[in-house]
Order: C-alpha cells, then sequence, then structure tokens
C-alpha cells in the first residue's frame, strides 16, 4: 500500500499579511481636526485664553488683552468668557462645568463662570443705545478672529485626498456593547479634584454614593458595579465640618451696596441711571462673594437666582427713561397771554397742569406748544372755544380726553392718540391750538375750561 499524501488545502498566509499596516504619515492621524480645549496647564483663570492661544498657535496674550478690551467697552468678552468657561471642557475631560452645574455638582469655577456671563450680558444690555461703543466691540471682535483663523490656517498642511477618501470609505469602529448597571455621568461619586476625607469638594449636590468594584463576583456581568456593604457597628470618629455657609452675609453686603450706591446718586443722577448704578455695585458685591465662597465658604443655589433677578433689574433700569427724576415735583404753567406761552414745557417726575383757559385767541391764530413730563401725571386746560389738534403719546398709561365718557383708568403701554377736538357748538371761533403732549410713564388728561 502506498501511503497516500493529504490533499493540498489553502495555506495560511504568511505572518506579514496578517500584521496591521503602518500608520502612514497621511492618515487618519494627519486628518483629524484639532478641537478647541481650555488648557488646565496654562489657564491664567478658566483656561479659556491659554486653550485659544493653543488652538490657533497665538501668543494667549492677545487673547487675554482683547477679551479684556472688549469686556470693558461692550460687554462682550465678559459674556464670551463666561459661555466658553461653562461649555467648553478642558482637554483631558469630556464633562464641562455646566453639565456639573445642571446636576447639582455646583463649585467656584462653575459660578464664577456663570457670574461672569450675567455681567457681562447686564453691560451689554446697557450700551445698546451706544452705537459707537458696540461698533468698534464688533470691530475689534471680527479682528481677532480673523487673526486667530490666518493663524490656525498658516501651518496647517494641505490635506492628502487619497487619505481624506481611505478615511471616509473606512468602516465604523466597533464599540463594545454597554453594560448593565455601569456608572453613569450622572452617579458617579463626587470626588472631584480627589477624594477627600468624608467631604466632597462641590459646594452642594447629592452625597457620595458608597460603591465597591467586583469583577469576579459570581452572577455578576464583568465590570458591573454593585452597592457596597452596609458597615454596622459603633459609629466612627466624627467627620470634619464642610465648609461655613456665607450666603447670608454675602446677601446682606449686596443690600447694603445696593442702598449705598442709589443713596449716593440720587440726588445728582435720574431715577434709572440711580437705580442703575446702585444694582451694579450690588451685582458686584454678589460676584465677590461668590469668587470668595469657592475658597473660604459655601453659597446655595439662591445666590444664582439672585444673580440672575439683580441682573434682569439692571437691564430694566437701563431702559427708563432719561427724562424721569428722583424729585417727586408739583408744578401749574399758567400763562396770562399769547406771548408767555413756551414752545415747549418739560418736567422729570410728578404732576404738571399746564393752563391755557385764560389766553384769547383770534379767529384764525394758531398756537403751539408742548408738554413732556418722564413719570407722573400731566393735565392741559384748553380755552373752551378753541379748536385742538392733539398728539399725545404715553409709553405706559392712559390717555383721558374731554369726550371720554368713562371715568375709569386704563393703563395699557405705548398708547398714542392723534385727534382734533372741535369747540362745543355754539361757541365763537376761537382760533387753533396744537398740542404735542409726552409722558414716560403715567397719565395725559385733557379739559375744556369752564369759562
Amino acid at each position: 500500500m502506498t501511503d497516500q499524501q493529504p490533499a493540498p488545502g489553502p495555506q495560511a498566509p504568511p505572518r506579514d499579511h496578517l500584521s496591521a499596516p503602518a500608520e502612514e504619515p497621511g492618515g487618519p492621524e494627519a486628518v483629524r481636526e484639532r478641537k478647541f480645549r481650555r488648557d488646565r496647564r496654562h489657564r491664567k483663570l478658566g483656561g479659556v485664553c491659554a486653550g485659544l492661544g493653543r488652538h490657533c498657535d497665538m501668543d494667549p496674550v492677545i487673547f487675554r488683552i482683547g477679551l479684556a478690551v472688549l469686556a470693558v467697552t461692550s460687554g462682550l468678552g465678559l459674556v464670551f468668557y463666561g459661555f466658553a468657561w461653562l461649555f467648553i471642557p478642558y482637554e483631558e475631560e469630556e464633562e464641562n462645568e455646566a453639565r456639573r452645574l445642571l446636576t447639582g455638582r455646583v463649585d467656584g469655577h462653575a459660578l464664577t463662570a456663570v457670574l461672569f456671563s450675567l455681567v457681562g450680558c447686564g453691560v451689554f444690555l446697557t450700551l445698546l443705545n451706544n452705537s459707537s461703543a458696540l461698533t468698534f466691540a464688533a470691530v475689534l471682535a471680527l479682528l481677532l478672529a480673523g487673526a486667530g483663523y490666518w493663524s490656525q490656517q498658516r501651518g496647517t498642511p494641505d490635506p492628502d485626498p487619497v487619505a481624506a477618501q481611505a478615511v471616509a470609505d473606512a468602516p465604523p469602529e466597533t464599540l463594545a456593547p454597554p453594560v448593565a448597571g455601569a456608572p453613569s455621568w450622572w452617579r458617579d461619586p463626587l470626588t472631584k479634584g480627589g477624594s477627600h476625607e468624608g467631604v466632597p469638594n462641590y459646594f452642594w449636590g447629592p452625597a457620595p454614593v458608597a460603591v465597591e468594584y467586583q469583577p469576579d463576583a459570581p452572577h455578576a456581568p464583568v465590570g458591573r458595579w454593585t452597592p457596597g456593604p452596609v458597615p454596622t457597628g459603633p459609629p466612627g470618629p466624627r467627620r470634619p465640618r464642610g465648609p461655613r455657609w456665607i450666603g447670608g452675609w454675602v446677601f446682606l453686603a449686596m443690600v447694603l451696596a445696593i442702598a449705598l450706591g442709589t443713596a449716593l446718586t440720587w440726588e445728582d443722577q435720574p431715577l434709572g441711571t440711580s437705580l442703575q448704578m446702585g444694582l451694579a455695585c450690588g451685582l458686584a458685591v454678589l460676584g465677590v462673594g461668590l469668587m470668595i465662597s469657592s475658597f473660604l465658604g459655601r453659597t446655595g443655589a439662591g445666590s444664582i437666582v439672585l444673580a440672575l433677578i439683580v441682573a434682569a433689574l439692571v437691564a430694566c433700569s437701563a431702559a427708563l427713561p432719561k427724562s424721569i427724576t428722583t424729585d417727586w415735583i408739583r408744578t401749574d404753567w399758567r400763562p396770562a397771554a399769547t406771548a408767555d406761552v413756551r414752545p415747549k414745557y418739560e418736567l422729570g417726575t410728578g404732576v404738571g397742569t399746564l393752563d391755557l383757559g385764560r389766553i384769547d385767541l383770534r379767529k384764525g391764530q394758531t398756537l403751539k406748544t408742548g408738554v413732556e413730563v418722564g413719570a407722573g401725571k400731566l393735565k392741559v386746560i384748553v380755552p373752551k372755544d378753541a379748536e385742538v389738534r392733539l398728539r399725545a403719546e404715553v409709553g405706559v398709561g392712559d390717555i383721558q380726553l374731554p369726550d371720554d365718557r368713562s371715568e375709569d383708568v386704563d393703563v395699557s403701554p405705548g398708547r398714542t392718540e392723534t385727534k382734533t377736538l372741535a369747540p362745543p357748538r355754539g361757541t365763537k371761533d376761537g382760533g387753533t391750538i396744537e398740542l404735542r403732549l409726552e409722558v414716560g410713564v403715567g397719565q395725559v388728561e385733557v379739559a375744556r375750561a369752564a369759562s
């Protein structure tokens, strides 16, 4: 019998064919886009400018100076820095400050970023009417953005089309299925910046969860997190107390700053400017308190709500007309003849009465005048036999005319009346009066003289 030779089968390829090809210079790593991340190592405050400098291949001092100028001139520098601090993580992390803030893990960095954003928005809202400042801020922002883009693109090599096509045609990376019971980002123990002896580094939030990692536990998948044993027996040593609450002192200092800032400008400035200065002082004190709390104490969630309310009040006070003063005055204007009537009467805050009932107008004669009141009540008495061409504007308030039957006060925003009031029947032609009445907040009343 002859020995049977085995049939030739498929031979294994050489080992060189099984080895992964070496990474070429123009491979996926070369075409991977760089992401903007904050820099922890070279940071001065939040690492935003250091991250911008590394991302754009520029000196971060340029961005620090530019954002400082934008913060002073328009508030946009604070807005950009605060939001970047909140939503852009560090280079070695995937979780940003906003994510920690929304899950109750609050520390001084998140509070300072929120404060920067609020103060910047308040400053920007106060400068909406200043076109020159906003134009300068827009030009400077465009210059910074253009310089960063140019610096980033100047050192970028042209992408290899073959490597880019290979990356586009490559199948997606296979990922392992999620493990049941694995920890999620909202259930991780609160050990930011390293674990401490029973005291988390966050100002407020859920207490840390005691967990035990048991990779070889029976009837449990590998890598599952299971609750650790509950300690029993006599209580251990007393844990050190956490940082003291300083929210009450910060609130008291803020109230005193608002009162002091308003009182110092009450006599010399309009109402809106005085309130704006006081609220801005209070917001600044609140910001300083939040910054101090990141090192020496602890504040509650009410501080963030309070900062939002104060910032909204700053914006509202900036929108008040400058004609509204802090002195409530009662003024009566009683011209006796046509020559005594001024082209325009002005009153900041109070009650003003313009009595034109004693003026005798000839037939065909026209008299023009106007009154402007910041806040309060304006009453105009016109001659009984005169035709009145009226234009009344009220920002928020009510307008009452002689032919109104209702005595109710109907307050509404943006009221305007353009009307011609004819003299009563049976009276002689007493000329024409053209009135332009403007009241920011309050009431306009027009009445006929009794005789």
